[in-house]
């Protein structure tokens, strides 16, 4: 078999759906994911400048070292904002008119965070991470993929949930979950020490309990879901009822 019937076969194989399916879940995954990273250097970066106030950094430094610490994240910031505040809108959209703004104020006052943190707290966070996350994918990611990939918009597909959603878990399991939180404490100490708190952790902070809104907002819709199916099963199953008592009559 010559070469161009070798390159021929090549071709065909990358063109046929056994490669192209498992390559296009994995780029919007890894694409997908590229949001709660952000949230994961945001909080390191939160911590190193942090630490910088007490211990510089010895000279002479790393290359690499000096850009990490003093990095300016001002458009990651504004990035990561712009996607949290859409998403928000978006799910407000659903649920505004059930006053849920007075719901998600006393929801985030009742939570504690900082060194009273609890697991509640942190599963709200990471819910309106995830919530987040799949705006991202879906209004940005996986039109450029479906596009680049396919050639045509394709729906979204149960697998590239289950993959986006695992993916995510793990990543919140393995590092965001022990550092994330960082974003609000570190802003919450600085103002106990009567330290200057800066832009940047205030957009932290800012962040922070914007993501946590998103997740109160994500429980609410679930539960006005789970009460919309229980309400129309309890209409159809007073509707039959009905019907059979006349079928009687």
């Amino acid at each position: 078999m010559g070469w161009k019937q070798w390159q021929q076969k090549g071709r065909n194989l990358l063109n046929s759906d056994f490669l192209r399916e498992p390559f296009h879940i994995l780029t919007i995954t890894l694409l997908s994911l590229l949001l709660p990273l952000s949230f994961l250097l945001l909080a390191r970066l939160s911590s190193a400048h942090y630490l910088l106030a007490f211990t510089p950094l010895p000279q002479p430094c790393p290359l690499i070292f000096s850009l990490f610490f003093y990095s300016n994240p001002t458009l990651l910031h504004a990035l990561v904002s712009i996607i949290s505040v859409a998403t928000l809108i978006h799910g407000l959209t659903v649920c505004v008119g059930l006053g849920i703004e007075g719901s998600i104020a006393a929801g985030i006052d009742g939570i504690s965070f900082g060194d009273e943190r609890n697991l509640f707290g942190r599963v709200i966070f990471f819910l309106g991470l995830h919530e987040t996350m799949l705006h991202w994918s879906r209004t940005v990611v996986k039109p450029i993929v479906d596009d680049t990939v396919f050639g045509v918009a394709r729906e979204e597909r149960w697998v590239e949930r289950v993959v986006l959603a695992a993916s995510c878990g793990s990543l919140w399991w393995w590092r965001l979950r022990n550092e994330v939180e960082s974003l609000v404490i570190l802003a919450e100490v600085k103002k106990k020490l009567l330290m200057g708190v800066g832009v940047a952790d205030f957009v932290g902070w800012w962040l922070y309990y914007l993501t946590v809104t998103i997740g109160m907002v994500r429980i609410v819709k679930g539960l006005m879901w789970l009460g919309m199916v229980l309400l129309s099963r309890k209409v159809e199953g007073t509707t039959g009822n009905s019907c059979g008592n006349e079928d009687k009559v």
